[in-house]
């Protein structure tokens, strides 16, 4: 089984993650970052929330920057967001199962509509719409892009009804994984993410959360940068049956996940 995301489609089939998205407390910070670590390049995007800005490598959107509201205090992560063919019916879809809505549903520029929510077990998650050629732009293998969604939660058994019964998910267990509780949700046949339980011990000190992993040429390499430009390392490069692997968290405390591609090319990571 490959796990990379795969190239974007005219439209995304409901469920597949189609965007990364970053609130942050300092946006001229956290972009300084992540164009020295991946080379993003960013464009102006919609400001209904506030400042936003959507990053740019080799010409395509791969993620979205966003500046949290002034007296907000929300911890900086990653936020998947997961494709729909009508917002606001998977919305009330959402909270039928036990989510709940933080933002909208609502217009998005006049790009799509979104929805920012959260699973019963509090993990952050985003849901976007849209008719047109939009969203996450992944060449595949291609250092600085999102390549895998990961939801870190105490038990697979909650999240592992949740999601299929929202967006029509197939799960299997991991065939691959070292994990027991292990779950990978399916578009279809295709695998688009995973779900892994901690045996009952917290997540992190912020509890269940989606990480996203991108694409790097060097796991090592990536991870020295990261410290050099105010990040810190969360777990050291080791070895997985796709790829070495690193865990780092940005300048603001938001962590990702980075992975070595085989015969990646591209980009600046």
């Amino acid at each position: 089984m490959t796990q990379t995301v795969s190239a974007r489609q005219r439209r995304q089939t409901p469920g597949t993650p189609c965007w990364a998205s970053l609130m942050v407390r300092d946006l001229d910070r956290s972009r300084d970052f992540y164009q020295g670590l991946f080379g993003w390049e960013f464009t102006a995007g919609p400001q209904q929330l506030g400042p936003y800005v959507r990053a740019v490598l080799d010409g395509r959107e791969v993620a979205g920057l966003g500046e949290t509201p002034a007296g907000r205090r929300f911890p900086a992560a990653w936020t998947p967001y997961l494709a729909s063919d009508d917002a606001d019916e998977t919305a009330g879809l959402i909270r039928l199962c036990g989510g709940t809505v933080a933002v909208g549903p609502l217009d998005f520029g006049d790009t799509g509509r979104l929805v920012v929510a959260a699973d019963p077990g509090g993990a952050a998650f985003g849901v976007w719409q849209s008719d047109e050629d939009t969203g996450l732009q992944v060449v595949e293998n291609a250092p600085g892009t999102p390549v895998w969604f990961e939801l870190l939660t105490h038990t697979t058994a909650g999240p592992g009804a949740f999601y299929p019964s929202v967006f029509g998910y197939g799960t299997e267990p991991d065939p691959d994984g070292d994990e027991q509780d292990r779950l990978t949700l399916l578009v279809g046949d295709r695998p688009v993410a995973t779900v892994r339980g901690t045996d009952g011990a917290r997540p992190s000190a912020h509890g269940p959360h989606w990480k996203t992993c991108f694409a790097v040429r060097d796991a090592e390499d990536t991870v020295r940068r990261a410290r050099e430009l105010g990040g810190r390392l969360v777990r050291e490069p080791h070895p997985t049956p796709y790829g070495v692997r690193a865990t780092v968290a940005d300048a603001e405390g938001a962590e990702f996940s980075v992975r070595e591609q085989p015969g990646a090319a591209g980009g600046a990571a």
